[in-house]
């Protein structure tokens, strides 16, 4: 069987890795931070513009995957984070043009998913978080832990755009999770 991208179930893990992100690089951090808060494929993340998210409560945006128009409220920790990384980080090494990309790399380009990559793997590894670890990771945690909370697939396989609630469990995990479960505390 192929190495699947795993989310990440262990919610301490998930801090860890964003206070293990927020001491290396702000702009790591908020990518993070959008990934398990929004559940935002990664291509979306980087595709965000300043002016998507800056004083906005709301982000409306047309997913690259599926062409489709998707509009969801900011948290308030998210819209915090944006507004420190704005102020703080990201006016300090370009000047700010809203329309200029939200994260952007030395080179003054849209940052690409596989610097995402290398950094979501350097945290793990270096805090020693044994998962399939990629970009989807933020995603797919986003999905677990919104279904763990609200046990509602329907809403979930709406927000990740998921043709059927199959589809949106296994892609979080869940449905071998609970086979597991099941072998687990079934005894004859």
């Amino acid at each position: 069987m192929k190495n699947l991208v795993e989310p990440i179930k262990n919610k301490k893990d998930l801090e860890k890795i964003e206070n293990y992100l927020a001491m290396r690089n702000e702009r790591n951090r908020l990518i993070f931070a959008f990934g398990i808060n929004t559940g935002l494929r990664v291509s979306d993340i980087l595709g965000l513009n300043i002016d998507d998210v800056d004083g906005k409560n709301y982000v409306e945006i047309k997913e690259k995957k599926t062409r489709k128009y998707k509009r969801f409220p900011l948290n308030s920790k998210l819209k915090v984070l944006i507004k420190d990384y704005l102020q703080n980080e990201r006016c300090k090494k370009y000047s700010l043009s809203e329309t200029q990309p939200l994260f952007i790399g030395k080179k003054h380009c849209r940052l690409d998913r596989s610097q995402v990559y290398r950094f979501l793997n350097e945290a793990c590894e270096n805090l020693c978080i044994n998962a399939n670890v990629g970009t989807h990771t933020m995603r797919k945690s986003f999905g677990y832990h919104f279904y763990k909370k609200y046990n509602d697939v329907a809403l979930l396989q709406k927000i990740l755009n998921h043709s059927s609630p199959a589809i949106t469990l296994r892609y979080i995990g869940i449905a071998q999770e609970e086979i597991d479960f099941s072998y687990n505390n079934f005894e004859l």
